[in-house]
């Protein structure tokens, strides 16, 4: 009774601090990408102007980056595998492939981010605002997959939650149409 009661503390100890760690790694990549577009925005300014924007932008990123966003991608995913060493049945469960397949897209994600903020620290600007805008929906899209397979596990259908990630997905890109529409009619919104 007191091996279950100890096995059963750490497991919540280490889901706990997973937790925490995924979402302080999904503020990261959910703020990384308006640090691109200020920055990329910062561009049309007057030349004083956007030399001194660049200088905030870039120090503001690399602290983001590697203070925040990498050592909490580290962590999460070493209590991820403390987790599953802890509960090596779920590696045989469906649900636990899904979400390893997302996990697997959040590191893809994850490390093209990390393309981009090397570029932008380089003054290569590559991509538009706009772009930048659509390609911070990518972790929203992921966190939705992930956190619907961990809560839901079997009960999940999986056409269900295809449609559901589909009908996501075109919610997001007709908000960011929205916001555009009112970003042209008001540039300060």
């Amino acid at each position: 009774m007191v091996r279950f009661f100890l096995s059963f503390m750490l497991y919540n100890y280490l889901k706990a601090f997973h937790l925490i760690f995924v979402i302080t790694w999904f503020a990261g990549l959910f703020y990384m990408p308006r640090l691109f577009i200020y920055h990329i925005e910062a561009q049309e300014k007057a030349e004083v102007e956007k030399k001194v924007l660049s200088a905030q932008f870039k120090l503001m990123a690399k602290r983001l980056w590697f203070i925040i966003t990498w050592p909490s991608a580290i962590l999460a995913t070493l209590f991820a595998i403390a987790l599953l060493y802890v509960m090596p049945g779920w590696l045989s469960q469906g649900w636990m492939h899904a979400k390893l397949a997302f996990v697997l897209l959040l590191f893809l994600y994850h490390y093209r981010t990390h393309l981009i903020y090397g570029q932008l620290q380089r003054d290569e600007f590559r991509y538009s605002a706009r772009y930048m805008r659509l390609w911070n929906e990518g972790a929203t899209l992921i966190l939705f997959a992930i956190v619907f397979l961990v809560i839901l596990k079997n009960t999940l259908n999986g056409l269900f939650a295809l449609i559901g990630f589909v009908l996501l997905a075109i919610f997001l890109m007709l908000g960011i149409r929205w916001y555009r529409k009112v970003r042209e009619k008001n540039p300060n919104a």
